[in-house]
């Protein structure tokens, strides 16, 4: 399952822009009520894609007011909700003192989002002590340092310190041991299980399967045949609390360079997914040639209608600036994780990089990648000159092609 002596924490931001927000417009005086204390929510302009609930107060989820529902189906449910608009750039730098903060406790540290990040503690107890005492102390200090509240989830791996800090909320800590899975955990709806969607949810209650203790003790077989070999094989081993993954120290130089877009509309075909993977692949490849870099890993992360994110990374054999490397792999990755729950954000993301111009020959390297770097170097070459739309694929001259053939900014992450 896991190291039997380790301790994971997973801290999550409770309703973290909605905090945020409440305490820049106080510290601004732009009220003198706390958003948090009424029912309220953070949403954005009605004319794009933002013109819904980004976050919500508590008191607005007793009028069953959702995140991403659109701003005019929030306010026939609550009619005086307060609706403000988002200050990104507050919330980037409460993040960052909240990270900040928590590399106190530890260095081996994994930031997973801009509210939440796992901490590995299991070098760190014989210095602080109880691990419930000091996820108490963490969460008070967060309280009294930066003005807003956590829930703290305690376990022996990632994934059950996640599901832990999403039991009871707010300010809370809460316990997932192993031996504690069966009682707290099995009795959840399986839909509560990280990596069910509401597609895989669909499946698994058609095949009886309505609890994730259900799942863990249905037939694996059976259930491989109906969801997919891989697929199958991980929410089984996460419904029985099994879960391999570390947590990943930052690396401090070149952490990789990325693109992510959200999309106009939800997304529900691989077809066109992967057209937008294919936009993605362009900016990264190229911005991966632009500075010299090959990268040895490739992630794509999704953003499903619910606001739920996932990820899913191989390491390659080669290291790699090809774009349709890049698209090819990318592709893969989404095949194998996707359950085909809408989809409002696609990303790539390639990490592990090295320097390109000192780069060794490869058992890999066939005629048809020479002549794949002779394209990117030629399409490159174009682009530069004369402009990033002056040469595009023929799959994106369609006028129902779900996106543009390069899409978003390259982001140097």
């Amino acid at each position: 399952m896991s190291n039997p002596d380790s301790v994971i924490f997973h801290i999550d931001v409770n309703s973290a822009f909605l905090s945020w927000e409440a305490l820049y417009r106080l510290e601004q005086g732009m009220d003198t009520v706390d958003l948090r204390t009424i029912p309220s929510a953070i949403g954005g302009s009605k004319e794009s894609r933002h013109g819904i609930i980004l976050a919500k107060s508590a008191p607005a989820r007793k009028f069953h007011v959702k995140t991403g529902e659109p701003l005019g189906s929030a306010l026939n449910k609550c009619p005086d909700l307060v609706i403000v608009p988002p200050h990104h750039k507050e919330y980037v730098k409460r993040s960052n003192a909240f990270i900040q903060l928590l590399s106190h406790y530890t260095d081996r540290l994994q930031q997973v989002s801009i509210d939440e990040a796992f901490l590995d503690m299991t070098a760190c107890l014989s210095l602080f002590g109880d691990p419930v005492a000091v996820a108490d102390e963490i969460r008070q200090t967060i309280y009294d340092s930066l003005g807003f509240t956590v829930n703290v989830g305690i376990s022996r791996n990632k994934l059950l310190a996640k599901m832990a800090s999403d039991f009871e909320k707010t300010n809370k800590t809460h316990t997932l041991w192993p031996e504690e899975i069966e009682k707290k955990m099995w009795p959840l709806p399986v839909s509560q299980l990280y990596f069910v969607g509401r597609s895989a949810r669909t499946k698994l209650n058609n095949l009886g399967i309505s609890t994730i203790g259900e799942l863990a003790q249905f037939d694996l077989d059976l259930l491989m045949s109906h969801v997919g070999k891989k697929y199958g094989q991980t929410i089984h081993n996460y419904a029985n609390g099994i879960s391999l993954e570390a947590v990943e120290e930052p690396e401090v130089q070149n952490k990789g360079i990325g693109n992510s877009v959200t999309l106009s509309h939800d997304i529900t075909d691989m077809e066109s997914a992967c057209q937008v993977l294919l936009s993605l692949a362009e900016t990264v490849g190229s911005r991966l040639r632009d500075e010299h870099y090959r990268c040895f890993s490739i992630t794509v992360e999704v953003k499903d209608w619910d606001f739920k994110r996932t990820s899913h990374q191989t390491t390659l054999p080669d290291a790699t600036d090809s774009t349709q490397t890049i698209y090819e792999v990318s592709c893969k990755l989404l095949r194998e994780h996707w359950d085909f729950t809408p989809l409002r954000l696609l990303g790539i993301r390639a990490g592990k990089l090295s320097d390109s111009q000192y780069r060794q020959m490869s058992l890999f390297d066939t005629p048809i990648t020479e002549k794949q770097k002779k394209l990117d170097s030629a399409i490159d070459s174009i682009r530069n000159r004369f402009g990033t739309d002056s040469i595009k694929r023929a799959s994106f001259l369609d006028e129902q092609a779900v996106t543009r053939h390069i899409q978003g900014k390259e982001n140097r992450e």
